[in-house]
């Protein structure tokens, strides 16, 4: 039995809120159960030095956890002057994810960031960021769209990430703080809607699995994803 009464494939509840801030190009709140994110994405007209001059948008992204996101508080990173290894991590994770969905060309020479800021943490805070910063990312180019400045879309698919892990012998989907802490073997999954891979993480925690273990937890990652996009493209037609 889950810590949660879950069945083993059965995600939290996920909901996703759109245009929860006024001045950002696209914004949302997501909630998988007890993890909050929110999430907004600026456009620039501008990109990073390596990328000018090559008719090629950009896509990045920043990831932050506030103070009281957890049971205690935790320094703002700000005060220790430098970001921290798993921050640095899980944001370069969201900006590569993002940008396996988009269309560079037709986004054109600009910068879209997207800002991921977790507001309460249970457990898969990377994986609510690149899922609501998708839905940030298809407002701001629907944004673009409707002015005009794109052409053709620019979002190829949605991209959406969910984990996976085994909990007390057992494959378990979209684990919570709970099962994640004590988890045998932890992975996270990216992948497009069409169900193409982006990025697998596994490790094992404790255990180690095999390869029909790794087989299983990809098939509940597939359907995990599969309801994501259904949300993602509701909330952002909303």
């Amino acid at each position: 039995m889950r810590p949660s009464g879950r069945d083993l494939s059965e995600m939290r509840p996920v909901s996703i809120e759109t245009g929860v801030t006024k001045h950002a190009e696209g914004s949302c709140m997501i909630r998988v159960g007890d993890t909050h994110v929110l999430c907004t994405a600026t456009i620039e007209d501008r990109v990073p030095p390596f990328v000018k001059g090559t008719g090629l948008g950009w896509v990045t992204a920043e990831y932050g956890m506030l103070p009281r996101s957890t049971t205690s508080r935790m320094r703002r990173e700000a005060t220790a002057g430098k970001q921290g290894g798993r921050t640095v991590e899980i944001q370069r994770l969201i900006g590569r994810s993002l940008r396996a969905g988009v269309d560079r060309v037709a986004l054109g020479e600009r910068q879209i960031t997207v800002d991921c800021d977790v507001i309460q943490a249970d457990g898969g805070t990377r994986c609510a960021s690149i899922t609501g910063g998708w839905v940030a990312l298809r407002l701001a180019v629907n944004t673009l769209m409707k002015a005009g400045d794109v052409i053709s879309d620019p979002l190829i698919e949605p991209v959406a990430a969910v984990s996976c892990g085994i909990y007390a012998g057992q494959p378990v989907l979209d684990l919570d703080y709970p099962e994640d802490s004590e988890a045998g073997v932890d992975g996270n999954f990216v992948m497009l809607g069409n169900g193409r891979l982006i990025e697998v993480q596994m490790s094992a925690e404790g255990a180690t699995f095999t390869r029909e273990q790794m087989d299983t937890l990809m098939e509940l990652a597939e359907t995990g994803v599969s309801e994501l996009a259904a949300m993602q493209k509701a909330a952002a037609s909303a």
